[in-house]
This record gives structure tokens, sequence and C-alpha cells, in this order.
């Protein structure tokens, strides 16, 4: 090989690694199940811009959201993030998250998408869900966030607490409901022996999950 040639491919090697290097910044987010008795559904996270609110406490929930927080089914609103300008990724775990379980899922790097949300739904409740809705992401390596989760009630399903109207393993009822709930996203205020859930059981006290978010490079 011509020595020019070398000379040229091997002052070209660094900016090379500087490019992967750049393309490859990413980020890890690690979520815990603390509850005693309760498992997440596959959890769904995504990265986006200022302004868009997955779900917001006090406001009703979404159809999509509904989905998520009855019967554990991230499709719906998976779809309609992934169809957004305003989001930038999303990525889910696989099967149920059980009681001190954790699950890590990372994500690319992008100065413009610098938000993070994050859904998934308890079983056995009627519509509870642990969620995030627009955490800043840390900028720095070395420098994670750590948030305690509450379980929210997404007030689209009265908590009857009867396993007809709740889906998964313990129950195997429905996974949706006809009947209308509170109306809007509150903290949820737990099991409570109403139906067919054992309180000590499968109650709990929020925080719901622990979420740790850490860039990588």
């Amino acid at each position: 090989m011509n020595n020019k040639i070398r000379k040229s491919i091997l002052l070209a090697l660094p900016l090379a690694v500087a490019a992967t290097s750049t393309l490859a910044d990413d980020y890890q987010v690690t979520i815990t199940n603390l509850t005693q008795a309760q498992s997440f559904t596959p959890v769904l996270v995504a990265t986006h811009k200022a302004g868009y609110p997955v779900f917001m406490p006090g406001s009703p929930a979404s159809a999509d959201l509904e989905a998520v927080a009855e019967g554990g089914d991230i499709s719906g609103l998976k779809a309609t993030l992934d169809a957004s300008d305003d989001v930038h990724e999303t990525v889910a775990s696989d099967g149920l998250l059980g009681p001190g379980q954790s699950v890590t899922l990372t994500l690319d790097d992008s100065r413009r998408f610098r938000y993070l949300s994050l859904v998934s739904m308890l079983i056995p409740t009627n519509d509870a869900f642990i969620g995030i809705s627009g955490l800043k992401l840390p900028k720095k390596k070395n420098n994670p966030v750590t948030v305690a989760v509450p379980a929210y009630d997404a007030g689209t399903e009265i908590n009857d607490e009867l396993c007809s109207n709740i889906p998964g393993p313990v129950c195997g009822g429905a996974g949706m409901s006809v009947e209308n709930g509170e109306g809007f996203i509150s903290v949820h205020p737990g099991i409570h022996g109403v139906g067919d859930l054992a309180p000590g059981t499968y109650d709990w006290r929020n925080p719901a999950a622990l979420v740790k978010i850490e860039r990588m490079k």
C-alpha cells in the first residue's frame, strides 16, 4: 500500500471513532417493582420533546392509556407515540415484571428529544398503572436520575376488585370493562378487600416502582 494512502487512513481513524461514539450515545432505564404481590405488564418507555404529556394527573385518561391500565395492552399507545413527530423512540419490556424484579431498557440519545415517559399496568388491579410523564433526561454521564414512582388510578373502571374484571395470571378476567370509573387520573388508593383480592396480600403503599435513568456515554 502506498505510504501516503496508509497515512491518510490512519489520520482518518480517530475521526471515524469519534463519529461512532457520538452516534452510540444512549440511556439505560432500569425499572424495579417495589410491591409485595403486584406484577407489572410490559413497560413502555418513550423519549420525546417537551410539552408532550403521555398522561396528566387530574385529567381524563386517553383511550390508549385506558387500554394499558385496564388490560396491559401497550400496542395502541405505542403506535400513537411512534406516529408522532414529537416522539423520538419507544421501547418496551417483555412479559411480566414480578415483585422485587428489575428490567433495564436502552434508548438512543437525541439532542432534540430530552424527555422521558413510561407506563405499565399493575396486575391484579382494575385500572392501576405506574407512570412517568415528561421527565427531563440527565445530560451527563455518571449523574443518574432516580425516581420513586407511584401507582396511578386511570379512572376508567370501577375498583370493584372482582376477578371477572381483572386480567392476568391471578384472576384471568376481562382486560377491558364497559363500566366507567372516576373519570380522571389520580393516585391509586390500593386494594381494600371489597371484591376477590385480599388486601393483606395484594395491597401496596406508594411508591410502587423505582426508576433509574442513566446516560451511558
